[in-house]
């Protein structure tokens, strides 16, 4: 039987063994997260929450299928209304990958080149910016300053003039602000990628990648449990004196911090690399614009009568039938933004709409739903369609996955972010569709351009939540997002500084103490 003391030799030659590794990737990882954290905290943040609206008069305007026919229009992704700053427009996406057509609902005429136009407004309208622009392109994969977390292309990338090189991404489809840099966050942004993701590393090395990050990850894990160890088995009557006394009350405090930080670490490094991280965003097919459309935009004051309906969108129902989608207004909304109307309305907010910093940083990331119910009108007859969202969406899912109803074991509407649907996709509301076998696996759609926003198969379910609650600490959020991230940024300094430098301080000092002659 091994003995205590046994046990505590053997843990404490291991421990100085691992110390240099284990001092130098915790140096690495801490410093690294700390960069995620100042970025989330002091990165610069929108100063609009909601997207802007209007509410939506198309009484008198020409019908939908005679604009879309009079600029040969046959097929399209997405038919909808936008609010823009000369108005409610027309948006039609033939192509993802293409900018967006705009038309004017009331002549018809097509708007040339207007989603560059479109997009330099939702950027002024998100970050409440008067400065001109140095610089607007469309940008159609993901980089180092706009990596594959934001999920959203193509975008149109809009940079302000200022040595502080503010820039927008927006998504005009969604009507969205993808992301937000600037120098500072850039710079942060390539420290995280190079220290803590090791995204530079080329793919075709990605195993190597995987291997060097498991062992130095690996050798915190150790570190933690010979750290663990030596306190149970080496008792002290008193307090060490220096850094080897300071070294052991943060062993007690931070062993547990350091042990969820690498084991989740590890967990989620060994998922992405079975599975690369992909979008699994994927647009609706293209819509049949030909045959007889009920003229709802001539009928309009009494299709509408006595709702508030800020956007119209045409989408495919069951059997391919079309159907006119009415987008109400959501409940305690921003009041709607008349047309030409673009002064500043933070001050008439709804008591439930974001307007401080600390608000809109929340809302980001906890998800606020900035849309209100719909009512589906069939686009051939003009009935009242039959089915609500709840049953699209239920379309739209089995469409995609090629499934039947008989697959699916549960549905729901999405309202907040959560570790399964987290705020990297950005949409709210969206319906999440479980199926079970043969299929093991959680669709999320957005009936409002009937799009799969993203895929969850069951398996990877449980490291979604570990790395949300054990890697990101969620479970603080009671506290709020400015505290979670305070708690977390403090552990992080604690480790960094404690742990790391006092340890190789303490092995340093153990290399250069002269060895005993023979």
């Amino acid at each position: 039987m091994v003995s205590k003391s046994g046990i505590a030799r053997w843990t404490f030659s291991k421990h100085r063994w691992l110390a240099l590794i284990g001092g130098i990737s915790l140096l690495i990882w801490g410093v690294s997260g700390f960069t995620h954290i100042a970025m989330v905290l002091f990165g610069p943040q929108q100063a609009q929450f909601m997207p802007p609206t209007s509410t939506l008069q198309l009484q008198g305007a020409r019908p939908l299928a005679d604009i879309l026919a009079g600029a040969g229009i046959e097929r399209a992704v997405a038919v909808r209304t936008v609010a823009s700053r000369d108005g409610s427009l027309l948006q039609v996406t033939a192509d993802p990958m293409q900018p967006r057509r705009y038309f004017n609902p009331a002549s018809g005429a097509e708007l040339p080149d207007h989603d560059r136009v479109q997009a330099e407004f939702l950027a002024r309208h998100f970050l409440d910016e008067d400065r001109p622009v140095a610089a607007i392109d469309l940008q159609g994969q993901f980089d180092a300053e706009y990596p594959w977390v934001n999920r959203l292309l193509p975008v149109w990338r809009v940079r302000f003039s200022g040595d502080d090189q503010l820039t927008a991404y927006v998504h005009t489809e969604t009507t969205s602000l993808a992301a937000v840099n600037n120098l500072s966050k850039t710079r942060l942004q390539a420290v995280f990628r190079y220290l803590h993701t090791w995204e530079w590393v080329p793919q075709s090395m990605e195993w190597l990648r995987v291997l060097v990050i498991a062992v130095m990850v690996g050798s915190l894990v150790a570190l933690a449990i010979t750290g663990t160890l030596m306190l149970v088995t080496i008792r002290r009557k008193k307090r060490l004196q220096g850094s080897k006394g300071w070294h052991r009350i943060a062993g007690y405090v931070l062993a547990l911090p350091l042990l969820m930080f690498s084991v989740s670490g590890i967990y989620h490094l060994i998922q992405s690399a079975i599975e690369r991280p992909t979008s699994h965003l994927r647009m609706a097919s293209p819509l049949d614009l030909g045959g007889q459309r009920f003229p709802v935009t001539e009928h309009w004051d009494e299709v509408t009568q006595g709702l508030d309906v800020v956007s119209l969108s045409l989408l495919e129902g069951a059997g391919g039938r079309p159907l006119y989608r009415l987008g109400l207004a959501a409940a305690g909304a921003r009041p709607p933004m008349h047309e030409h109307d673009h002064a500043d309305q933070g001050e008439h907010a709804a008591p439930s709409t974001p307007t401080t910093d600390r608000e809109i940083r929340n809302a980001r990331f906890d998800g606020v739903q900035p849309t209100g119910p719909a009512l589906y009108i069939d686009a051939e007859t003009g009935d009242v369609a039959p089915q609500g969202d709840r049953e699209l969406a239920r379309i739209i899912a089995n469409r995609f996955m090629g499934a039947s109803d008989e697959s699916i074991a549960g549905m729901g509407l999405v309202t907040r972010f959560g570790p399964d649907y987290d705020f990297r996709n950005k949409r709210l509301p969206v319906w999440r569709v479980d199926y079970g076998a043969p299929y093991d696996t959680t669709v999320f759609v957005d009936t409002a351009t009937g799009t799969m926003v993203d895929r969850l198969e069951n398996w990877q379910k449980a490291e979604r939540y570990v790395f949300s609650f054990v890697h990101k600490w969620n479970f603080l959020f009671p506290i709020g997002r400015l505290g979670l991230n305070a708690v977390v940024g403090a552990f992080v300094v604690a480790l960094i500084v404690l742990m790391a430098g006092l340890g190789l301080q303490l092995y340093w000092r153990g290399r250069a103490r002269p060895k005993p002659s023979s």
